[in-house]
């Protein structure tokens, strides 16, 4: 499903990744919901290709988290986040607009699951960002949002105003290059900054 920003109009839909590509291509929509497994190219390939074409657009994925082995990857190639397809109408509506308005969607207990089940098994990349960029602060802020805390939570845990976490966040995102909380997630686990069962 291809989405238009504002309400959430359907711009298009696509029966498999390389349609989807193309589909993208022609309408350049601000969000896509996309499924990891599809049939003549996955979701995960397709997201890669979208992404790296067109690196404004936010993708979704959808996912049967029990079966599927490749959330982890999903958000390493860039997606936004991650929803179950068991999903309410409510709550897809809600998500999707939570990631066409800029944020990640990382429910705490299901990034739990997420990097427990996965992020162990992941082989650790031969080069990655440096961290020395990050002052102790934002070190803190950045090991608490890959635990999947809230701003709000963040701000609570280490006695600061929400306005303050926002700025770390953002300033974190911009020394490591990160488009949202999913890259950051991804990077802090990647790093070392924290692991699985912390």
């Amino acid at each position: 499903m291809i989405l238009a920003s504002g309400g959430i109009d359907v711009v298009g839909e696509a029966a498999d990744g390389a349609e989807a590509v193309a589909t993208v291509r022609d309408l350049d929509p601000d969000v896509v919901l996309m499924d990891i497994r599809m049939p003549a190219m996955d979701g995960l390939e397709a997201t890669r290709r979208i992404l790296a074409r067109s690196p404004g657009c936010r993708v979704l994925m959808l996912t049967t988290f029990d079966l599927d082995r490749y959330v982890y990857d999903a958000l390493a190639a860039g997606a936004s986040g991650f929803l179950l397809k068991d999903v309410t109408p409510e709550h897809l509506v809600a998500a999707v607009r939570l990631v066409g308005s800029g944020d990640a969607l990382l429910a705490p207990s299901i990034t739990r699951r997420l990097v427990e089940r996965f992020a162990a098994g992941q082989p650790r990349p031969a080069l990655h960002r440096d961290l020395a960029v990050l002052t102790p602060r934002e070190l803190q802020v950045l090991t608490l949002v890959a635990r999947g805390r809230s701003n709000a939570e963040i701000a609570a845990e280490l006695t600061l105003s929400e306005a303050t976490v926002k700025t770390h966040v953002a300033r974190i995102f911009a020394k490591l290059a990160l488009r949202d909380r999913a890259q950051a997630v991804v990077l802090a686990y990647e790093t070392g900054l924290v692991s699985p069962g912390e």
